[in-house]
């Protein structure tokens, strides 16, 4: 069998065939360019976009809290709400408390009693004080009791005085009666017509009238004596009660002192307040005189008048020219941005701090309410005494604050590029209050909108651009 008749020829006869039929191969590439065009076609137009559109750097849109709109209108600052009357409240004397009265946030009134010390021992010395007023008290009667029965006395003695003084005075009358009549009856009997007998009994009697001078001035004798006795008495009893009344005064001293030591157990309210810190509790051992380390504490509580509540700023040294006493001041909390607190400057401080290069301001509050606490951050916004009231403050309302530099005219018409997907459109708007790069719209725009920044000069409604990446 001849074999070379079955032998296939590879080579020359296929490669005739592709070059005399292209197409598929031509059509095959084709449809690779255009997967790869439709793959490729975001990137390419992209790529084409970066090449001949503007390039814009763009914002969105956001409602600003009151306090950012206000501080175009004056000098910022940061601070903090304190309380011009703070007292951390303790005992006079060291103690241990037995019981506890308020807590956290419990209101309290001027003299309310916060907490007592243990203070049985500070009872029995009132109690020992109490005891020795009532002895100093029996003593001062007793005392006057005495003055009162040596007046007497001196007084009985000065009647007896005056009853001998008399009764003398008789006697001498009646001895010199007596001693007259011895006389007499001498003279009756030498010429005989008186008789022996009368004359002794006129000498008897005349003896016995002097007798009786002798013995009432021993008698007006012992009664000036006893009389000085009881003026002496006097004296000394009059003296017993000074005596007895010092040391009335002296015990009454040391009820009173008794008594201020046992009210300093209880610790009282200094005024109206809330109590924002509990420094102790029930069973601790507090005392004015605790240094660091000790064992003891040194406040039982802390108490604020929220009725003294204000502002301290601390104002750059570079802005403080613009803070005058007496002008009003816009306060606004960082909890509750979109709330105005008015005020007034109330106190500068006259000096500064050297490292942080700031000034103390304190701002007083026109009003009040329930958000106030101490310790709060806010933002205070300085105004000039004659400056304008603050954009929406009587409202008290979040308002739209954007870059003045997305603010351009064309025309006569002021306005905003707004970006709507890649075409921006020029959206008329009106303009308020301007400071430092910022300016407030009152219309025109809406939040969430997105605003080109800078916009070219060349820019047009209606123009295409590409948006730089933030």
């Amino acid at each position: 069998m001849d074999l070379q008749s079955l032998k296939i020829e590879r080579g020359t006869k296929p490669a005739a065939r592709r070059r005399a039929n292209p197409w598929p191969f031509r059509l095959l590439l084709l449809g690779a360019l255009g997967v790869a065009g439709w793959l490729f076609w975001p990137q390419l137009a992209a790529m084409s976009d970066r090449l001949r559109l503007p390039e814009v750097k763009t914002a969105m849109v956001t409602e600003s809290p009151a306090a950012a709109a206000a501080a175009i209108q004056g000098t910022a600052a940061n601070g903090y709400i304190v309380a011009a009357r703070r007292a951390a409240l303790s005992s006079d004397v060291p103690g241990r408390i037995v019981e506890l009265a308020v807590r956290e946030g419990s209101v309290v009134k001027k003299g309310d009693i916060v907490a007592r010390l243990y203070a049985d021992e500070y009872r029995a010395a009132l109690a020992r004080a109490e005891a020795d007023v009532a002895t100093a008290d029996a003593n001062i009667a007793r005392a006057k009791a005495n003055l009162l029965a040596a007046a007497a006395d001196q007084a009985q003695l000065q009647s007896a005085i005056a009853t001998a003084s008399a009764q003398r005075e008789e006697a001498a009358v009646q001895q010199t009666f007596a001693e007259s009549e011895v006389v007499r009856v001498d003279g009756l009997v030498q010429t005989g017509i008186g008789s022996q007998r009368d004359q002794e009994r006129a000498r008897t009697d005349a003896a016995a009238a002097r007798a009786r001078v002798v013995s009432l001035d021993g008698a007006l004798a012992t009664s000036k004596n006893a009389t000085e006795a009881a003026r002496q008495r006097e004296e000394v009893a009059r003296a017993d009660v000074a005596v007895a009344n010092a040391q009335r005064d002296a015990a009454a001293a040391s009820r009173v002192q008794a008594q201020a030591t046992l009210d300093k157990t209880d610790v009282r309210a200094p005024f109206d307040g809330i109590v924002v810190l509990k420094d102790a509790e029930v069973g601790e051992v507090v005392s004015p005189n605790v240094q660091g380390g000790g064992n003891a504490r040194g406040a039982v509580c802390t108490m604020v008048d929220f009725d003294s509540l204000e502002v301290q700023a601390n104002v750059p040294e570079t802005t403080l020219s613009s803070v005058q006493l007496g002008a009003p001041a816009d306060v606004f909390l960082d909890a509750f941005p979109e709330q105005r607190y008015p005020g007034t400057v109330d106190r500068i401080w006259p000096t500064a701090d050297r490292q942080k290069a700031t000034v103390e301001v304190r701002v007083k509050l026109a009003r009040r309410d329930e958000r106030l606490r101490p310790e709060m951050g806010v933002r205070i916004v300085f105004r000039a005494a004659n400056a304008a009231q603050p954009v929406d403050a009587a409202a008290n309302r979040e308002v739209l604050l954007i870059a003045e530099s997305a603010v351009v005219t064309i025309g006569k018409d002021t306005g905003v590029f707004v970006l709507d997907r890649d075409l921006v459109r020029f959206t008329p708007v009106t303009t308020g209050e301007r400071r430092q790069g910022r300016i407030v719209i009152p219309s025109g725009l809406r939040p969430g909108q997105t605003i080109v920044l800078d916009p070219p000069t060349s820019l047009q409604d209606g123009d295409r651009v590409r948006t730089a990446a933030n």
